[in-house]
């Protein structure tokens, strides 16, 4: 079967309820045993079942931007470069985020299985294999803004140079005469802390000297401790992030560190934050504003039935020089 031609009745008919209590497993309402909700949504996602008024004749009128969690500027950024377009555009715009596990993902396909969406933003880790594999089934147009992995050619995707931002730098970092350049990776998992990873990799020519950390201000922290005390400690930190390069201004205060006269420190992403550091911070700028437009651009011409050029998009990084490196 196709979404096109599943009812609630044909829903109901196969799990032998009411068209009623399809309904309220539909709204997430109460009076619906445990067992006959999961015997229903089961074959809700079997048979890809959306709402009869799931394409509005009157045009786009919302779209859904999902996050892994919500906690950071990171977000905000991509937020607000996808209400601008959104807004230009006359349409409105719900974020939610997947914080609750299981039961966020639930409700939200609930939600869309109904119809209130024109279609979906997954950014980050949202783009996973299966809440990607259930919008499918519901005909959902979506695009990944900066997705955790590769994903399917089909799915167009918006992401920022990272290999090339990382590589220029270390390059930048080397070209001040350091060569005791250690990186302060995010991730493993994630598909932007490889790329700048290996970006940096490249730079060097060599593996280097390579801490991990988990994109947050106390991992950077603890890194950057553990980088300082060995026996060749660096004289330069490229962070993969902003906040993990706050971390190693922390660990240098700590340790009666100047930066940038004993430490050069480089970040990656430019959050407002970074030019207010003290000292203001040298760092790869991510246009984490552009992406979340040209994100819902993609989407909205999704939405409306057109073809799309490059669906693979991935917008230019560029360094900005601070206060935070100086030659060596």
């Amino acid at each position: 079967m196709t979404s096109s031609r599943v009812t609630m009745e044909t829903i109901a008919s196969l799990a032998n309820v009411s068209v009623p209590t399809v309904s309220r497993v539909l709204n997430g309402r109460d009076g619906v045993s445990p067992m006959t909700r999961e015997r229903v949504e089961e074959l809700l996602r079997e048979h890809g079942y959306r709402a009869r008024n799931s394409f509005r004749a009157g045009g786009i009128a919302l779209i859904d931007v999902i996050f892994p969690e919500i906690d950071c500027a990171w977000e905000t950024e991509h937020i607000q470069g996808i209400e601008s377009a959104a807004s230009a555009a006359g349409v409105g715009i719900v974020v939610s985020s997947l914080t609750g596990g299981t039961t966020a993902t639930e409700q939200l396909l609930r939600r869309l299985r109904i119809g209130r969406t024109d279609g979906v933003i997954l950014a980050a880790g949202s783009s996973s294999g299966s809440l990607r594999t259930a919008l499918g089934s519901l005909n959902v147009p979506m695009v990944a803004l900066d997705p955790a992995s590769p994903l399917p050619g089909e799915v167009p995707t918006v992401d920022a140079a990272n290999f090339a931002g990382a590589y220029t730098a270390t390059r930048h970092l080397m070209d001040l005469g350091h060569r005791r350049i250690a990186m302060i990776a995010g991730s493993e998992t994630l598909w932007c802390s490889k790329s700048r990873l290996e970006g940096y990799r490249a730079a060097l020519g060599h593996d280097g000297t390579v801490e991990r950390g988990n994109f947050y201000f106390e991992s950077g922290l603890a890194a950057a401790r553990r980088l300082m005390a060995g026996a060749e400690p660096p004289t330069a930190i490229f962070a993969s992030n902003d906040y993990m390069a706050l971390g190693v201004y922390e660990a240098a205060r700590r340790l009666g560190i100047s930066v940038p006269a004993q430490l050069s420190v480089v970040g990656f992403d430019d959050l407002p934050g970074a030019a207010w550091a003290s000292p203001p911070l040298t760092t790869v700028r991510q246009p984490l504003r552009d992406m979340g437009r040209q994100a819902a651009g993609t989407l909205l011409a999704l939405a409306r039935g057109e073809s799309i050029g490059n669906r693979h998009v991935e917008l230019t990084t560029s360094l900005i020089v601070r206060e935070s490196t100086c030659r060596l």
